[in-house]
């Protein structure tokens, strides 16, 4: 197996949608988990997961005079509990179902001395089932787990390497466990009203000019991984809009510029093909949207 493939594995949807769905509800565990007790930020930035050196994490979580993280390891497959004590535990992954899992997380933290309760109920997902009773959901395809993991660092990579020069406030490259993509936000500095009739989440995270990139590993409206951009407000004409590479297009059924992962994976350089999207996309949006061009720093 070649290095370019080793880094940019195939994951198509239907291989491992059933594993998919059980790592997506076992990550809003952790999500919510640093949701109830970390301190809240603009946007939900306080809420969200992060590509780790053998997964995904949530980085430090505040605990009265101690911190605690929450960690998937990919590499031996296993859920990590630390804390700044010195206090850990492990919890295998595997043939488990969200029930067992979410038990196991619970108990783990209480031994680890840490206490919280947080809502059950999934969001963003149809028919949710509370973490404590979903026996349904509980297929771990450890090979499939590690592919995705892979193709996430070089992912997550590419959009470092197009965050770092940007000037303006913009968040993290982060996991949304509820939507379960990566993004990446950037923010002209100027406010935004919520889409009409908005819901709670709308209402929060669309309060401000933004321009969106991500990556998501497919679902029932995009039935395959793909990159995606997008601008709010919307400015007018942005899908008429010339963007690169040439295997990009506007999405009517998104509403949003999409690259497939195929596509980027199968270049010459996967790393390079990512950032010609981002860098395109967001030209293309802050132009149309009069954002300062300082905004964009020197890459």
């Amino acid at each position: 197996m070649s290095a370019q493939t080793d880094q940019w594995p195939a994951i198509p949807l239907e291989s491992w949608r059933d594993t998919l769905d059980t790592l997506h509800l076992y990550s809003q565990v952790p999500g919510k988990i640093r949701t109830k007790l970390a301190p809240p930020e603009p946007e939900f930035n306080h809420v969200t997961l992060y590509v780790a050196g053998r997964g995904l994490t949530t980085g430090p979580i505040p605990y009265g005079g101690r911190a605690f993280e929450l960690a998937f390891d990919f590499v031996d497959h296993r859920f990590v509990i630390a804390c700044s004590d010195g206090a850990t535990s492990f919890i295998d992954l595997g043939q488990r179902s969200v029930a067992s899992f979410y038990a196991a997380v619970m108990a783990g933290l209480r031994d680890c001395g840490v206490e919280v309760k947080i809502s059950e109920l999934p969001q963003e997902v149809p028919d949710p089932i509370p973490f404590s009773q979903d026996d349904k959901h509980a297929s771990y395809d450890r090979a499939a787990v590690e592919r995705f993991w892979r193709a996430l660092v070089g992912i997550d990579t590419a959009f470092k390497a197009h965050r770092a020069p940007f000037r303006g406030r913009h968040s993290p490259v982060q996991l949304w466990w509820g939507s379960f993509d990566l993004g990446y936000e950037r923010f002209s500095g100027r406010p935004a009203a919520p889409p009409p009739n908005a819901n709670f989440i709308y209402r929060e995270s669309m309060d401000a000019e933004l321009i969106n990139a991500g990556f998501w590993p497919g679902d029932a409206r995009f039935p395959e991984p793909a990159f995606f951009a997008y601008a709010y407000p919307k400015p007018e004409g942005l899908e008429s809009a010339s963007i690169a590479p040439t295997a990009a297009f506007w999405s009517k059924e998104l509403g949003e510029w999409a690259l497939r992962y195929e596509d980027v994976r199968r270049s010459p350089s996967p790393h390079d093909m990512i950032m010609q999207f981002l860098s395109s996309t967001y030209d293309a949006a802050a132009s149309r949207m009069r954002w300062d061009p300082e905004l964009k720093g020197r890459s």
